[in-house]
């Protein structure tokens, strides 16, 4: 992923510091959940390691990827190449997720099913648990609302999916007509046994296993960032590491 990182930083003058260094400081602070001026000392200066990630994580417009968001579109299909399969997937499986805030948030919003005040993670995943779609909302936004949203911002990496396996939560007409207006594939509900009883939903546990993943970086226990888009930048940058890790 060298050649991509270093693509989103315009050639003026020769790199000072050690490229490799600035991603592990990144990868430190998301794992120890520390602020960037308590970087250690054996990193580069924590001014330095912040603009590099400012620099990844931006985007020239809405519609527009990152440098992070490509390096794990990359990442997944490279893996999903080396397991004999299309680069995109045609079946995925959503969920929603709402963490906590801290006081410096610069966005935030009260889910009222779950009780949290805070943002809401919306992802689509394939068979494997890997991401094809994120997308950071605030958490008042409603679970079939934000999924609609990241369909419309991410249709370019759902293109080829034919079905969608959702939980209860996004039951409705309403929800399958737009989801097949935007994407063209239809959404099936994985229901809960009937005897109420606690029973591990066929598929569905593949995308409650993604996000007990991301509870391994302390920094996304709770939504630590000011901003929508570094809340899921990170969440990005957490399954960049995953994928580099196994492939």
């Amino acid at each position: 992923i060298r050649e991509i990182l270093e693509s989103a930083r315009k050639t003026t003058k020769p790199r000072e510091v050690d490229l490799y260094d600035i991603f592990c400081a990144i990868l430190y602070t998301l794992k120890s959940g520390c602020q960037w001026n308590m970087l250690p000392k054996d990193f580069p200066k924590s001014t330095t390691c912040y603009y590099y990630f400012q620099n990844w994580s931006q985007k020239e417009n809405e519609d527009s990827q990152s440098t992070l968001e490509k390096v794990l579109k990359i990442l997944v299909g490279n893996f999903r190449q080396n397991d004999g399969r299309a680069d995109k997937t045609s079946f995925g499986i959503i969920d929603a997720q709402s963490v906590k805030n801290t006081d410096c948030a610069e966005n935030k919003g009260y889910d009222a099913g779950k009780k949290v005040s805070g943002i809401k993670r919306h992802i689509t995943v394939d068979t494997n648990g890997l991401p094809h779609a994120i997308h950071v909302t605030t958490a008042d936004i409603t679970d079939r609302n934000g999924a609609l949203e990241m369909f419309e911002l991410q249709k370019e990496n759902l293109s080829d999916v034919e079905n969608i396996l959702a939980d209860g939560g996004y039951t409705g007409e309403k929800f399958a007509s737009a989801t097949r207006e935007i994407l063209d594939c239809t959404v099936e509900i994985a229901k809960r046994s009937e005897l109420h009883k606690f029973a591990v939903i066929p598929k569905r546990w593949v995308v409650e296993r993604s996000f007990s993943w991301l509870e391994k970086w302390r920094r996304l226990w709770k939504n630590c960032e000011r901003k929508l888009n570094t809340s899921q930048q990170m969440v990005n940058l957490a399954f960049i590491n995953i994928l580099l890790k196994r492939i």
